[in-house]
């Protein structure tokens, strides 16, 4: 019998790619609008222990670039200024990729929103266009004209994720979730301020356009590269996290669909 690659492997063999790739830095292009919205809205998506911040949202649609020879890959971010006692960050709604890669890792380690989408981004010399799409609707749509150049920056960043999975009996969750914290560096070695529109388009399973653009309060297009690292803070009663469900299962019911 030859090499099983299905088989148990060594320690030596074992590693967990998703970690050690976001670990490392890993370069992007990426449109990001931040903006002012509805605080009640924001309260209404906040699964306990979370409560409200800034009243504030960031759209962000990326094209990655792993640096390993592999295939670049559409990436973005949709989340809420959110606390945890005295700890502030975002807490992510929706996190679209192209790629099943992509998506299982940060699922399955982060207890990352992540959803397989179509994500495009792409420039014609000050112009830039960007768009999510999912399950026949386009959930949003980002287009304007570049300005100059501006310095780029380093920041710390924080996310909040819950990590837990739906019981096999099909009610509930199987344990307790975790909170989870997930700390993100980020540097931009190039920025350029964007003039243009961002638009929240209705899609039914995935409806961030309940989230009104009142004010943007930054727009601009950068050269990112990321590094984060994960750690459980607590354990939460599984009743909490259960009726935020369908912010990461898709609810097929709202299609006209059996549940």
């Amino acid at each position: 019998m030859g090499n099983v690659r299905y088989g148990a492997r060594a320690a030596a063999q074992q590693s967990n790619r998703e970690i050690e790739a976001t670990r490392s830095p890993i370069w992007s292009t990426a449109v990001t609008v931040v903006f002012r919205t509805d605080p009640d809205v924001i309260a209404a998506v906040l699964p306990r222990p979370l409560e409200p911040a800034a009243p504030t949202a960031r759209l962000r649609i990326a094209v990655v670039d792993m640096g390993n020879g592999m295939a670049t890959f559409g990436a973005g971010w949709f989340g809420v200024r959110a606390r945890h006692g005295d700890v502030e960050g975002e807490y992510a709604l929706f996190m679209p990729m192209s790629t099943e890669q992509a998506t299982t890792g940060g699922r399955e380690t982060f207890g990352e929103p992540k959803k397989i989408a179509r994500l495009s981004l792409t420039t014609d010399g000050d112009s830039l266009a960007a768009e999510v799409s999912r399950m026949g609707a386009t959930v949003a749509e980002v287009s304007g004209t570049m300005g100059p150049e501006q310095p780029g920056y380093e920041i710390d960043k924080l996310d909040f994720y819950f990590k837990g999975l739906p019981d096999p009996s099909g009610e509930g969750l199987d344990s307790d979730p975790a909170l989870v914290y997930c700390h993100r560096h980020e540097t931009a070695r190039m920025v350029r301020p964007v003039t243009g529109e961002c638009k929240l388009l209705e899609a039914p399973l995935d409806p961030i356009a309940d989230f009104p653009v009142t004010e943007v309060l930054s727009f601009d297009y950068a050269e990112l590269s990321s590094s984060q690292r994960g750690e459980i803070v607590e354990r939460v009663p599984a009743e909490w996290l259960v009726p935020f469900m369908h912010q990461r299962y898709d609810d097929l019911s709202v299609l006209g669909a059996k549940s």
